[in-house]
């Protein structure tokens, strides 16, 4: 075999590769051996048919084939010789080939960049902590107390609703003078300070009385999930059947039993371990953003233009549903998946500007380009695309810093990951199982988030993480809230 370099610029490599006509044989003569054992030919033995008679037979039949493999052979070989770490699939155009002549193809391959091992004993992570009081305690508590509350219906026939009351209604919706699907209900409960409901919706039910027949005018917002009603102008014809005041309860063992524990020191020490969890995992979310905009501030080498190409046009896949331009000569192709040196890491943990979107509600695909003017959509590709670069730069970044310090997955790791998958879906946690164990490659596909996970812990041992004293809505406030207000804060 015969390579030659025919272009170096940057990360990008090109080879010229061209493999002897006697390896082409060699191949398919040995793949035409494993075969005469199987082939059955009218005369013959199996085992003895002649190897002419077997390259007349299936010669062409399986050139294809033979082909295939000396490509995929001859290219890892060149790349295993020159100690090259390829980043994705290397793009292959077959130059010349003709039966009993040598082949001759051409690579286009971008490599894994140097990445330097850095200092991480010389960053500082910020670790946010939450103390929880007895004051804490005894106001989630209350909510839960609030929150199951029993209504009783007043005998007082001219009541007025209240704020604090719950109504018991029949209504009928309609948009345009016809009923839509949903808009009906039969004795439904409606709590008079629900939160959810279309706006104005509940507020013009307050004073309300049993007997009385309403109209309720509203309007769906722009943005409803259903886009039949979204910015539609609805009347909904109530029927208030009963007004139910709020039963009077005290926080006690006996309410505490009513659902599910055996006394009120028992349900507020699960209250305790309920909020301990929560906060531990928005703490280490908030934890792993900060380490991540320390790390992308750190990443100063070439990123492979092919992998930065992929991360994007899966990014504006989602955000918009279209699939942006395709470059052929960038040799990237949008569907891959990422099967090279930094494989098994999806980016899942990173995001816009280091932040991760785990409980963030993208906008509806069809509204992210809704009545944009060219110049915008340009500006918001630049945007996304920035976002693809850093996550692909963190992505090689922690990749690195895994393999130099042989991080693995253990089946122990796997199989922990595959639990709390499960928990996610209650009730049909056997079906999760029988899934992942019929379907391997998906199994495999939980690997990248474990992988993540533990790099990031190995990188928060050596770097110095600092405590600082929160208050539990400073810690579940949206970080990027706050930036918002410092930005407001310096105009």
């Amino acid at each position: 075999m015969q390579v030659t370099e025919t272009a170096s610029e940057g990360l990008k490599r090109e080879f010229l590769i061209r493999i002897p006509a006697s390896d082409i044989e060699t191949k398919l003569n040995t793949r035409l051996q494993e075969m005469s054992t199987k082939v059955k030919q009218p005369g013959f033995r199996p085992g003895k048919v002649p190897m002419a008679l077997l390259k007349k037979q299936y010669g062409p039949s399986l050139m294809g084939e033979i082909l295939e493999q000396a490509v995929n052979d001859g290219t890892r070989d060149a790349l295993n010789e020159k100690g090259l770490r390829p980043a994705m699939q290397p793009r292959i155009e077959i130059k010349s080939f003709e039966e009993g002549g040598d082949l001759e193809y051409a690579i286009a391959v971008e490599l894994i960049p140097e990445i330097k091992p850095l200092a991480f004993s010389d960053i500082k992570v910020e670790k946010p902590t939450v103390m929880i009081d007895d004051k804490a305690i005894d106001e989630a508590a209350q909510r839960l107390l609030t929150s199951n509350r029993v209504f009783e219906k007043t005998e007082d026939a001219g009541r007025a609703a209240t704020k604090e009351d719950q109504l018991l209604v029949d209504f009928i919706g309609r948009v345009g003078g016809t009923p839509f699907d949903g808009g009906t209900a039969k004795d439904f409960e409606v709590a008079m300070d629900s939160a959810g409901f279309i706006p104005g919706f509940i507020e013009q039910m307050h004073g309300s009385k049993a007997g009385d027949k309403l109209t309720v005018k509203v309007k769906f917002p722009d943005e409803y999930g259903n886009a039949d009603l979204a910015g539609k102008d609805a009347e909904f014809e109530v029927d208030v059947k009963e007004v139910r005041l709020p039963k009077a309860a005290t926080l006690d063992d006996a309410f505490a039993k009513t659902i599910g524990f055996e006394s009120l020191a028992d349900l507020k020490k699960g209250l305790k371990e309920r909020m301990e969890q929560e906060y531990a995992q928005v703490t280490r979310m908030r934890v792993k953003r900060n380490l991540l905009d320390k790390l992308a501030a750190k990443c100063d080498f070439e990123t492979p233009t092919g992998l930065v190409d992929s991360e994007f046009a899966g990014i504006w896949q989602q955000m918009t549903g279209q699939a942006p331009e395709h470059d052929a000569e960038t040799c990237n192709d949008p569907s891959h998946d990422h099967s090279h040196d930094h494989a098994g890491h999806d980016h899942a943990g990173h995001d816009h500007e280091g932040h991760d979107h785990e409980g963030h509600d993208h906008p509806p695909a069809t509204d992210v380009l809704k009545d944009k003017t060219p110049e915008e959509i340009e500006k918001l590709k630049a945007e996304y695309r920035t976002i693809a670069e850093r996550r692909v730069k963190l992505g090689l970044l922690l990749s690195e810093t895994g393999r130099a310090n042989k991080i693995e997955i253990s089946k122990d790791d796997l199989n922990r990951a595959l639990l709390n998958e499960a928990r996610r879906f209650p009730g049909q946690e056997r079906m999760v199982f029988e899934f992942y164990q019929k379907n391997p490659e998906a199994l495999e596909q939980l690997r990248a988030p474990v992988f993540e996970d533990k790099v990031i812990d190995y990188i928060l041992e050596l770097a110095k993480v600092e405590e600082k004293k929160v208050t539990a809505e400073e810690l579940m406030r949206d970080p990027d809230d706050e930036k918002d207000d410092v930005a407001g804060a310096k105009k």
